[in-house]
């Protein structure tokens, strides 16, 4: 084995990065999979290297010293120039990407994902693909760490600079009520029963409140869940009506036949799922992917909601 002590290593680098962002030795290592002794072993060969300490490692949560700050420049200099690297290998030959780390909101994670992923193992057979499920906040977190190298989540407004984004898909908020039991004047009819309300910690759980203060619609809001199985499960054994977007529904799919689907009664509001990586990091391969991705939700997704719910067409639609 060679003996790396004593000398600046690209892993090196990585692991004091990792440790600085996340400000814990435990977490870096599980962010990098890598175990804590021997990440902890990394850093005290680049502080060997380098002839200082970086981290001081007597604070909790863990901080940089001075030097440490001056180094972090450069080290993510040196990360990003690595990835640049990377990427340009392979958009030369993308048989030779050794590592895929893809963030992806819950909506997709029973049929797409599994598709895009399977696709991209044939056209990539030398690579490890590494996933990451979770709402979108969190993995927009990880894509600003470097834990991860494109996630897919709804659009959160504009972006710092550094960033490229592909649009994918827009889909309106729809209402899901109990089963026949809306007739008539929908608005009326939603008034007279409970709301099962997605959470307002995520980003679509607000975006829902905000719609409803911005129509004065008062409601009779008992519930606020996180789950769309929980919801939908609710709404199918008659407790009250929800928002959420056809994805949302689709997500929940063993409740979709136990409720209705209907438009809503003011104004529509949607949302857009977006690729988002980091600038010039890894060349042309966001844009491959999005390409991979929106075939598939074209097949997976459009089609069959478009024949169930013919005036979802135009408002339901790839980018």
């Amino acid at each position: 084995m060679v003996e790396t002590a004593g000398r600046i290593t690209l892993w090196g680098v990585e692991v004091f990065a990792a440790i600085a962002d996340e400000r814990s030795i435990s977490a870096a290592a599980r962010r990098l999979g890598a175990s804590p002794s021997s990440v902890s072993q990394q850093l005290t060969n680049l502080e060997s290297a380098v002839g200082t300490a970086l981290i001081d490692r007597s604070a909790r949560p863990l901080i940089c010293t001075p030097a440490g700050e001056l180094f972090r420049r450069r080290a993510l200099t040196i990360i990003n120039e690595a990835e640049q690297a990377k990427a340009e290998l392979a958009a030369a030959d993308m048989t030779r990407l050794t590592r895929f780390r893809l963030g992806m909101i819950e909506d997709f994670d029973a049929d797409v994902t599994p598709a895009l992923l399977s696709d991209l193992s044939k056209a990539w057979p030398r690579t490890q693909f590494l996933l990451e499920t979770g709402a979108s906040h969190r993995l927009m977190d990880q894509l600003e760490a470097r834990a991860l190298d494109v996630v897919v989540t709804a659009e959160m407004g504009d972006l710092a600079d550094g960033h490229e984004m592909h649009p994918l898909i827009e889909e309106p908020f729809v209402a899901a009520v109990p089963k026949g039991k809306v007739q008539g004047d929908v608005l009326d009819a939603l008034r007279t029963m409970p709301m099962v309300q997605y959470s307002s910690r995520h980003f679509m759980g607000r975006q829902i409140a905000s719609q409803l203060a911005t129509q004065d619609l008062r409601v009779n809001h008992r519930f606020e869940l996180d789950s769309y199985h929980a919801i939908l499960s609710m709404v199918a054994a008659g407790a009250g009506w929800t928002i959420l977007t056809p994805l949302g529904v689709l997500r929940a799919k063993r409740f979709v036949s136990e409720v209705d689907i209907v438009e809503l009664p003011f104004p529509s509001f949607s949302r857009r799922i977006t690729l988002t990586a980091r600038r010039g990091g890894l060349g042309d391969l966001p844009g491959d992917v999005a390409t991979r991705l929106k075939s598939h939700m074209a097949d997976m997704i459009l089609k069959p909601f478009h024949a169930r719910l013919p005036w979802l067409k135009d408002r339901m639609r790839l980018l």
